[in-house]
């Protein structure tokens, strides 16, 4: 993935993402595109994954990714780095939750500084084991365990 879009002019990029890291992982030489960079698909399957986890636990059960919004890929990920996404729930409806998930890199050769390379909403559906929409259930009856 190439840098597609610079930093907002007279803006300083946070520092500190959003949500609960959710989910690490080291990008690998096997995952990259034709231009050595990590393939863009793979880093979508890795942001899918915890917004999923995510979303699970506040359905207390079974899933289904209904809809990717507002992908923005800010920065190239590169082979070596250590890959972090970070979860928040944005909203729920009746059957839906919609989370948002950043996904910042600890470069290989500077582990200190992270740098904030993508970030999308990713929207579920509850499902029952039929597949079914099932309604989510309250808040307040879901073990706190796995949420963040």
């Amino acid at each position: 993935m190439a840098d597609a879009r610079p930093e907002e002019p007279g803006t300083e990029p946070r520092s500190e993402p959003r949500g609960t890291l959710v989910l690490r992982t080291r990008a690998m030489p096997a995952d990259t595109n034709p231009s050595g960079d990590i393939f863009g698909g793979w880093l979508l399957a890795q942001m899918d994954i915890a917004s999923g986890m995510l979303a699970e636990w506040r359905a207390d059960g079974r899933i289904a990714t209904v809809a990717v919004q507002e992908m923005v890929f800010h920065r190239p990920v590169r082979v070596g780095d250590v890959v972090c996404c970070y979860a928040e729930v944005l909203r729920t409806g009746t059957t839906s939750v919609a989370v948002l998930v950043e996904a910042w890199v600890l470069r290989r050769r500077d582990q200190t500084r992270r740098v904030k390379v993508t970030e999308g909403v990713f929207t579920f559906v509850a499902i029952d084991d039929a597949g079914r929409k099932r309604p989510l259930p309250p808040l307040d009856s879901i073990p706190h365990n796995g949420g963040g």
